[in-house]
């Protein structure tokens, strides 16, 4: 079984930072890409940022320059650390990874329970 625990999120005012964490635990065997979704009430969620495992980042263009998206190899985390936040930032951010378990073997993308950021003043 693997795990996905989310933290970090919260109110913040426009123009503020946050820096969201997601790690992985479980069975894992390969820990492949991971990677940052957000959803908005009423809207699909999107992609906001993937690091592969080799380490090269990819951002949607709406935070390009804003979010960075960085992993700790040990720790089996990833990270979103979000500067100048704006209010169309809000949404539910969720973590996803391209996980290989122990016990079969196989890949499968896991999502975690999702975090609230909200950018109000």
């Amino acid at each position: 079984q693997v795990q996905l625990v989310e933290s970090g999120g919260g109110l913040v005012q426009p123009g503020g930072s946050l820096r969201l964490s997601c790690a992985a635990s479980g069975s894992i065997f390969s820990l492949n890409a991971m990677g940052w979704y957000r959803q908005a009430p009423g809207e699909q969620r999107d992609l906001v940022a993937t690091i592969a495992s080799g380490g090269n980042p990819y951002y949607a263009n709406s935070v390009k320059g804003r979010f960075t998206i960085s992993r700790d190899y040990v720790k089996n985390t990833v990270y979103l650390q979000m500067n100048s936040l704006k209010p169309e930032d809000t949404a539910v951010y969720y973590c996803n990874a391209d996980i290989q378990t122990r016990t079969t073997m196989t890949r499968t993308f896991y999502w975690g329970q999702g975090t609230q950021v909200t950018v109000s003043s």
